[in-house]
């Protein structure tokens, strides 16, 4: 099949500002041999990437609006890589035409109603023509994704297993996210729809998977305080864990964010209580939407500047273990390595076998945990040992 196609990966969005990243990343990284182009509806934008780039690569055109030229980039590619945002939005054309055509999709969506309705809209068509759809290829759920399945590496198999995360960053969210977030806050009836239709409509596994939301408390080890994190990560987690035997029988998995002080608690809940409040208000959402605006980000300085970490506390078969993913800039550096790394490892990569609507870690899996380690990201483990009766 992939002797039919002009390239290895097309990029989607490009003269964004992450997307302008993925560029260079692909630039600096892509195999000898390996073919590539840029895909959107600007020329011109198009050509000035090209030359800050420095790079001689092919310029297609592609319009969200115009289903036919979307099919032509999927026809014409092994993997199309898209930064092209809010998804629920701008995303699901796309999304169609990879799966009509078989061919490889990723992209850097942080949105739980998009995951959920192109998983009932196209998750059958992609099983049926080979087409991996894999979402959350960046910060959104990268880290978490392939954290986890990294400390279900280090613990016993076969054995009921329970492992929490817990986030802490020092960076700024990217206007992308920014954008996503306002948008599904105002989608929270719509949202829960789609999550429940995707409920009766997936086939569940013999084995127990579970993400729960857990209760803000301060944990007893660190002193810091633990508050659940409702973002799109414990979604693909728990997908995770429903297509990998390997998390075991009984699979349980809680998110949080760690702040060091309650007051510093109390002030994110409050603040993002009042965005979740004025985003149900037309008028009041779209002057929220003009402070940050998608393709804007912060300068190298600021990028250099900023850091993630996530913990992973695992346990199972009596054994407990903690490990660490680490890095750079989330929202844009990194972004860009995780999920330009993410379609290199689909288009040159020996790969389990898998179709569909999958994930990281049940699509990529080793193979892109090696990519991210070379490239730079920590994944460690921290502790290890016997749990004590």
């Amino acid at each position: 099949m992939g002797e039919q196609h002009g390239f290895d990966l097309v990029l989607f969005g490009a003269t964004g500002f992450t997307g302008e990243l993925t560029a260079r990343y692909l630039a600096r990284h892509l195999p000898e041999g390996g073919r590539w182009a840029l895909a959107g509806r600007n020329r011109a934008k198009l050509e000035a990437v090209r030359d800050r780039l420095g790079a001689s690569v092919p310029l297609l055109h592609a319009d969200v609006t115009d289903p036919a030229s979307l099919r032509e980039i999927a026809e014409a590619t092994k993997v199309v890589i898209t930064t092209v945002g809010p998804y629920l939005l701008y995303g699901a054309p796309l999304v169609a035409a990879c799966a009509e055509v078989g061919t490889d999709y990723v992209d850097l969506t942080g949105e739980p109603e998009f995951f959920d309705r192109t998983y009932l809209r196209h998750h059958e068509t992609a099983e049926r023509t080979g087409a991996r759809i894999v979402h959350a290829c960046g910060f959104d759920s990268v880290p978490h994704d392939l954290g986890v399945y990294y400390t279900v590496k280090q613990l016993p198999s076969g054995v009921p297993l329970r492992i929490s995360g817990r986030l802490r960053t020092g960076a700024t969210f990217s206007g992308g996210t920014y954008s996503s977030a306002l948008t599904a806050f105002s989608r929270l009836l719509p949202m829960a729809r789609a999550a429940r239709e995707r409920a009766r409509a997936e086939p569940r596994p013999a084995r127990k998977v579970r993400t729960e939301i857990g209760v803000p408390h301060r944990d007893p080890e660190t002193g810091r305080w633990l508050v659940p994190l409702t973002t799109i990560d414990p979604q693909i987690v728990g997908l995770s864990g429903r297509l990998l035997a390997s998390y075991g029988p009984d699979f349980h998995y809680r998110h949080y964010a760690s702040f060091g002080s309650l007051p510093t608690v109390v002030g994110a809940a409050m603040g993002l209580g009042a965005l979740v409040a004025l985003a149900q208000i037309p008028p009041v959402r779209k002057a929220l939407s003009n402070l940050r605006k998608p393709g804007t980000g912060p300068s190298e300085d600021q990028r250099a500047r900023s850091w993630f970490t996530v913990r992973f506390t695992g346990e199972g078969g009596g054994k407990r273990v903690v490990t660490e993913v680490a890095g750079g800039d989330p929202g844009y550096d990194e972004t860009a390595k995780m999920l330009a790394e993410s379609a290199l490892c689909l288009a040159f990569d020996e790969l389990p076998d898998t179709s569909g609507q999958v994930t990281t870690a049940a699509a990529l899996g080793d193979a892109l945990l090696a990519r991210l380690v070379e490239a730079g990201l920590v994944f460690r483990v921290v502790t290890g040992g016997t749990v004590r009766s």
